[in-house]
């Protein structure tokens, strides 16, 4: 009799604390919620900084400079970008300063240097990334605009199927083209635009293809099954270059890097290391080495850029 008293005590007790629990996280969440509106009135605020870059993002000069990130696969603004690079520079005087012994105009000098060749070096390195994620995706493309056709799809319709199933960056083109398809634009002028835009030999073969498949006819669906394995196949033996090339493309960026790195440090040890270099036989022997490391890192680049 006592157990059993205990037991719906307990059990009672429980529901209790329970009933209280989800009252007070009620009570909680109502008062967050007064908070946000009270504070965001509903909408989430924006910084006067990002107020002016949003601004900055809409001018003509910030145009050209959206276009290059694009082309690079780099995902920011251009105020961003901007942002970016004082943060960087001052970083970079501030490691000069502190880290090498280097003070003033020096640092400011060599970090604006140094911050401009690894400007061009991230574009040189990354031009074209969009373009080769797009034909990277090509075999899905192929396999997919195939499978549209045998079941019965026109083309203009695997197009839509496409941008459907596909990420970007073969998004955004394909739905450009699905878009001046609707709006009247003729197939032929849409995919040669298209080619434009991408200009790349896999690309052209494709384009090729569809169009010889749309003038005369046949069997599309074998052609593109075909045509993606075809790529898929490239797309393998590249990636095994790549692999086989990794040591030698790593060797062209360690190599311009540990020279200057041991000179920067031989200047924190010896006060007054680099002051030779500003000297008339200095600067020649300076844009002797620039060249060298330059035309070394073209070089291997050259040698490790093996096309199929």
């Amino acid at each position: 009799m006592i157990a059993a008293f205990i037991t719906t005590a307990a059990v009672f007790v429980t529901i209790i604390a329970l009933y209280f629990l989800l009252d007070v996280r009620k009570e909680k969440q109502e008062w967050k919620k007064r908070v946000n509106q009270l504070y965001q009135d509903g909408e989430k605020r924006k910084s006067a900084i990002v107020l002016l870059g949003d601004r900055f993002d809409r001018t003509e000069y910030a145009k050209p400079i959206q276009k290059r990130l694009l082309e690079a696969n780099i995902p920011f603004t251009p105020s961003e970008y901007i942002g970016a690079l004082v943060v960087a520079y001052m970083g970079v005087i501030i490691v000069l300063n502190n880290f090498f012994s280097i003070s003033f105009p020096i640092n400011f000098i060599l970090a604006g240097l140094l911050l401009e060749g690894a400007k061009k070096l991230v574009f040189l390195l990354r031009k074209n990334k969009m373009k080769e994620r797009f034909i990277e995706q090509l075999p899905q493309i192929c396999r997919t605009l195939a499978n549209g056709t045998r079941s019965g799809m026109t083309l203009t319709q695997s197009i839509n199927l496409v941008v459907q199933e596909v990420n970007q960056p073969a998004k955004g083109e394909f739905k450009r083209m699905a878009n001046e398809l609707a709006l009247g634009i003729d197939f032929t002028v849409a995919l040669r635009s298209m080619e434009k835009r991408i200009d790349s030999r896999e690309f052209r073969l494709f384009e090729a293809t569809l169009l010889i498949q749309k003038k005369a006819g046949g069997n599309l669906f074998a052609v593109l099954d075909e045509m993606g394995q075809t790529l898929e196949e490239r797309k393998l033996l590249q990636q095994e270059i790549k692999t086989m090339t990794a040591e030698q493309r790593y060797v062209a960026y360690i190599v311009p890097v540990i020279p200057i790195f041991l000179v920067l440090m031989m200047n924190n040890v010896i006060d007054g290391f680099l002051d030779p270099l500003f000297s008339g036989l200095g600067i020649i022997l300076f844009l002797l080495f620039l060249t060298g490391t330059i035309l070394t890192f073209i070089l291997v680049r050259k040698v490790t850029n093996i096309k199929v």
